[in-house]
């Protein structure tokens, strides 16, 4: 084996343990950040917000029930926490009472002319 086919096989060998080393490199995935992310699904809405640089929110709202849960990840611990569960219901009717009734259109007057 003289000296020339000795330095193209080094070189071929060489290349080819480069050439996987990308390929690996290049197939990982990287990682998934959910900040600022929304999906829909039936009765749910799932959405993220951030907390800290570490620390995402995840807003979970079922409609069905009328319930809202807000989980926290914590990316330096690799932990999921419920933080808050609130039902959404009591907070229906919030300011209503103090609202004027609308007048009733169905009164006998309708139609009849000029009220005296």
């Amino acid at each position: 084996m003289d000296s020339k086919n000795f330095a193209i096989g080094i070189l071929s060998t060489t290349a080819v343990i480069l050439l996987v080393g990308l390929v690996l490199i290049q197939s990982r995935p990287e990682p998934a950040y959910g900040f600022g992310m929304t999906a829909q699904g039936g009765d749910y809405l799932v959405t993220t917000g951030q907390l800290q640089p570490s620390q995402e929110l995840l807003y979970i709202l079922d409609a069905a029930h009328q319930k809202l849960n807000v989980y926290r990840f914590d990316m330096s611990r690799k932990q999921i926490a419920l933080v808050s569960g609130e039902d959404l219901a009591k907070y229906r009717d919030a300011g209503t009472e103090d609202k004027p009734k609308p007048q009733d259109t169905q009164s006998g007057r309708r139609g009849r002319g000029r009220s005296r």
